[in-house]
């Protein structure tokens, strides 16, 4: 017979070793960066009326029903940016490029992670209100909502874009 091997000892266990939980690098590195952008780059007035404190947004005129299967996930996420470690204006930059990119490729429904701010003094996140205001005031912003757990929760918004004329 060949290609056949002999089973093991049976009084022999094999423990596999379980390798040590990861260690969230990039989790240690937002928490620095936020804490460091929190502590040298005040948040001025302009940027108090740029931001915005809503967990959703639908724009006039459309159906509350377009918010709600945003919400329900019945809208597949095509696209995603990550802004963590970023500051104000490579945030705003970054999200202008990402929806224009978006926007031209055809994408409705895309994800915009902010980050949670937990490296911030008072565990907000800086970037998470201003990326909502931001939001609002694009154009090719339909609807926001915040993400499902799973999607990122509270560091992240689930974004529908307008179709492609």
């Amino acid at each position: 017979m060949t290609g056949v091997q002999p089973l093991p000892p049976p009084n022999l266990v094999m423990h596999g070793t379980r390798p040590p939980p990861p260690r969230p690098l990039q989790h240690l590195a937002d928490e620095q960066a936020a804490l460091h952008e929190s502590l040298h780059g005040p948040i001025g007035l302009q940027d108090r009326l740029e931001g915005g404190d809503e967990p959703h947004y639908l724009r006039h005129g459309l159906a509350q029903m377009v918010l709600r299967d945003l919400r329900r996930g019945r809208w597949v996420t095509q696209d995603e940016t990550d802004l963590h470690g970023l500051n104000r204006d490579e945030a705003r930059q970054q999200l202008a490029t990402f929806l224009a990119t978006c926007l031209h490729q055809g994408k409705r429904c895309v994800r915009v992670v902010h980050g949670k701010g937990l490296g911030s003094p008072q565990k907000t996140s800086i970037l998470r209100q201003l990326v909502r205001g931001w939001l609002a005031q694009r154009q090719e912003v339909l609807a926001y909502c915040q993400a499902k757990p799973p999607d990122g929760g509270e560091g992240a918004l689930i974004v529908l874009l307008r179709n492609q004329k």
